[in-house]
């Protein structure tokens, strides 16, 4: 078998079932990474998603059936504007989904490719063996994209291409071919320091350094008590936050709408937020269950519209979250719609935290309701 060219040939398949960039990385141990995952692990400053095995992390022969020979790394430009737009008014606020919780679940759409690649790579050589992973593997997909020439790793921690800055999704697949490494791109940042700077609660630690527990991207998905000093910061966002990947002047003017299941109706993905509140699992699953921002489930998102509201210092949701706090089960959304009762405030909010002082049995709800009473006597 010619691998050089097989490899043009699985170069241009990639380019016929409309996969953006493909490049190929070796297959050997990514060794430079090890002490950078156990400082961040030292630190505290791991999201919990991650594979906690750091060796697995690293080394992809701990986690592929035979000797891996090379990785396939691929990418899919996804939209950073709306086709249509809604627009967020007095009486009608609305929350927003991050860009890249577009569309269909960006897992689906990359595993497809991958999995066509697969079949190609299947049919040509059978004797081939493979491994794909979106997002949820053990390798770090950051990583494997910068050594296969995809993008540089930008202190932002995206990759960031030229062709379409960092508005891209990853994806990877170990085989057991030995395919022709491409060139890893230089870092192109520089002395630009704008994403660190433009983050809101001060996650990117350092350029490449990224601390999940503060990162509001990470934040939004958690299910507790958002900590109070998250809560001003959330501003109107559901899920995901693209604060750094908008300050970067490599994405000035990137907007490509290449893949038709990338885009979104405008009403799911920047929602009226007071119907949130009440909204069913049925409901939920429904219009938002398409979207990778809904993979937590509804209570993260409806504890971030509660937020968003008194963010925006709706008046005209204090009955919705009057209900929320006297009538929902959850103690997370019991008390948080305490704390944004007492951030808008009125006459209606204030007796309603009164009464609802002498009937709550949680303390941590007790507690959000005299925060919530604090902040109307300010």
């Amino acid at each position: 078998m010619d691998f050089c060219l097989f490899k043009q040939e699985l170069i241009e398949y990639s380019k016929s079932i409309g996969i953006d960039k493909i490049g190929i990385a070796s297959a050997s141990p990514f060794s430079e990474m090890k002490n950078r995952l156990l400082l961040q692990q030292e630190l505290g400053y791991q999201s919990g998603f991650e594979e906690k095995d750091i060796e697995k992390r690293i080394n992809p022969a701990l986690i592929f059936d035979g000797e891996p020979r090379s990785i396939i790394a691929i990418a899919l430009a996804y939209p950073s504007k709306m086709t249509q737009r809604v627009v967020s008014k007095e009486g009608e606020r609305r929350g927003i989904f991050c860009r890249a919780s577009w569309g269909i679940d960006y897992h689906v759409l990359v595993r497809e490719k991958l999995e066509q690649l697969e079949a190609f790579i299947m049919e040509k050589i059978p004797s081939a063996r493979c491994r794909s992973m979106v997002d949820t593997g053990e390798l770090v997909d950051r990583a494997v994209a910068e050594r296969a020439g995809i993008g540089w790793s930008g202190k932002n921690c995206s990759i960031i291409t030229p062709e379409f800055g960092s508005y891209v999704y990853l994806g990877e697949m170990i085989t057991n071919l030995p395919l022709e490494p491409d060139v890893q791109m230089e870092d192109n940042c520089g002395t630009c320091n704008k994403c660190v700077e433009a983050c809101p609660t001060g996650a990117l630690v350092q350029g490449g350094q990224l601390d999940s527990q503060r990162c509001i991207a990470f934040l939004t998905q958690t299910k507790g008590f958002l900590p109070d000093e998250f809560r001003e910061k959330l501003g109107n966002r559901l899920y995901g936050c693209d604060s750094c990947q908008t300050a970067c002047p490599e994405n000035k003017g990137k907007d490509f709408h290449l893949h038709s299941r990338m885009e979104s109706d405008p009403e799911t993905i920047k929602p009226l937020l007071r119907p949130l509140l009440q909204m069913g699992n049925r409901e939920f699953k429904e219009r938002f269950g398409v979207l990778s921002g809904s993979w937590r489930g509804k209570k993260p998102i409806q504890r971030n519209a509660i937020i968003a509201l008194a963010h925006f210092n709706d008046i005209s949701a204090v009955p919705e979250l009057i209900a929320v706090l006297n009538e929902d089960p959850r103690p997370v959304l019991r008390g948080t719609a305490a704390w944004a009762l007492g951030k808008i405030g009125g006459e209606e909010a204030k007796a309603a935290l009164t009464e609802a002082a002498s009937k709550e049995k949680e303390e941590e709800v007790l507690a959000e309701i005299t925060k919530g009473l604090g902040l109307l006597s300010n």
